[in-house]
């Protein structure tokens, strides 16, 4: 499907229908919702999440990113609530049942950042125990950076917090780094993602999730992953994910991701990183944690062997089983 033309009947918001999220494989929890600003100043958006577990227990915040949404998070979730602990799982907007601007401005790494944040102050949430991958990094540690106070811990799992900084040269397996006063250097491969999000006719998620695990997924998974993204209307979020991508010093988002490391450089609370081998994407970022970020000095950290890019896929309940002894042994809140 080409993507629609700007017009009169242009809708500025649309929501996938309830139908499409029934009877998917694994994932039988109630939805909730809570409404976020919109950008247009108008009604507000409506943001979707799971949650599960005691109301009053210790929460496990799970942020997702390209191009999933809470469903990556469903193998967690019951795990999570059997030992006691409150599972919340949340779709950014534009993805899973969250509302869905169409216009691919709407979706800014800044909006992003403040999304998550009205969220977790609108729902109150506390001790925090942040669970984030791929783009839930860069927005949910955004999060942690404005909201500090509000977060325990935190579990990176192939994620990362690009800056464009010439530092990073040689670090990472997708390389993007400054190159002198005036150049960078990007990997091939991170913008031929960066540029296929908006040049491909028919852009689903399916393919990238699929092509990101190391066990595969069968075709009905596969299928809920595309539930949310029936019409290019719903696609705006998704195909903006990738080019929001700093890969210059200058990007608005290493601004951003800097400060970001600026209030990480003084978290010593729990960090803890599990990555899975099996992507070049984020290749090297673990070890950028470890270094970087003081609570991360002398925890356990691994890297799931024969594991994807998308983790909670190959290895979901096992890795939330270490998440809930992990916590146990920093001292629940």
């Amino acid at each position: 499907m080409t993507a629609p033309t700007a017009g009169p009947d242009w809708p500025a918001v649309v929501r996938t229908e309830d139908a499409r999220f029934e009877d998917l494989p694994g994932f039988p929890f109630a939805p909730h919702y809570h409404v976020v600003e919109n950008p247009h100043g108008d009604e507000g958006l409506r943001m979707h999440y799971v949650d599960e577990g005691p109301p009053d227990a210790p929460v496990v915040l799970m942020v997702h990113g390209e191009p999933t949404w809470s469903y990556l998070y469903r193998k967690l979730v019951p795990v999570f609530a059997a030992a006691g602990l409150r599972a919340v799982a949340v779709d950014q907007v534009g993805f899973g049942r969250s509302d869905k601007p169409t216009r691919s401005s709407d979706y800014s790494f800044e909006n992003h950042v403040e999304w998550l944040r009205q969220f977790v102050v609108g729902t109150d949430l506390r001790e925090v125990t942040l669970v984030c991958q791929d783009w839930g990094g860069p927005i949910g540690l955004g999060a942690l950076a404005r909201e500090p106070d509000r977060f325990a811990r935190v579990v990176a799992g192939n994620t990362m917090l690009h800056t464009g900084e010439a530092e990073l040269a040689d670090r990472l397996a997708w390389s993007a780094h400054g190159s002198g006063d005036a150049d960078s250097t990007v990997s091939l491969a991170l913008l031929d993602w960066m540029h296929y999000s908006h040049r491909a006719a028919d852009f689903t998620a399916a393919p990238s999730v699929r092509g990101a695990t190391a066990l595969g997924l069968s075709d009905a998974v596969a299928a809920a992953y595309d539930a949310p993204f029936p019409s290019e209307w719903h696609k705006a979020g998704m195909r903006q994910f990738p080019v929001l991508i700093p890969v210059t010093r200058t990007d608005p988002g290493a601004a951003i991701n800097r400060a970001t490391w600026q209030a990480l450089a003084r978290f010593d609370r729990p960090f803890l990183t599990l990555f899975g081998d099996s992507d070049p994407g984020t290749g090297g970022w673990d070890r950028i944690f470890q270094e970087r970020v003081p609570g991360a000095k002398g925890q356990p950290h691994d890297t799931l062997r024969e594991t994807g890019h998308f983790w909670q896929e190959d290895r979901g309940e096992e890795v939330a089983q270490r998440i809930v002894d992990w916590i146990a042994s920093t001292g629940a809140a």
